[in-house]
């Protein structure tokens, strides 16, 4: 997976499956563009997310999650459920304000 960390009003945390970088997909009225730089960020190892993940929760973050693997480890994770995932040409994705 790959981790950014986007420092804003409030601190974003964009979590990607590496394979998914470059890729855009569309279904219907939805589209998912991950050819830009918002989610490239540095490949994590799966126990290194879930630091991230964590640290990031104390500090009232925003959790952008696109694809299959991340999306399960938010969700085991407790960050993310069922009712928040979004499906774009099967990829999932979710938005959290924790």
């Amino acid at each position: 997976m790959l981790v950014k960390i986007h420092n804003a009003y409030r601190m974003i945390v964009a979590v990607c499956d590496e394979d998914l970088i470059g890729k855009k997909f569309e279904e219907g009225n939805k589209q998912l563009d991950l050819t830009g730089t918002f989610f490239k960020g540095k490949e994590k190892t799966r126990e290194e997310v879930i630091e991230i993940v964590r640290d990031a929760q104390t500090e009232d973050a925003i959790f952008n999650i696109a694809g299959k693997e991340s999306c399960a480890l938010l969700k085991e994770l407790g960050v993310i459920s069922d009712e928040g995932i979004l499906y774009v040409d099967s990829v999932p994705v979710s938005l959290v304000l924790a």
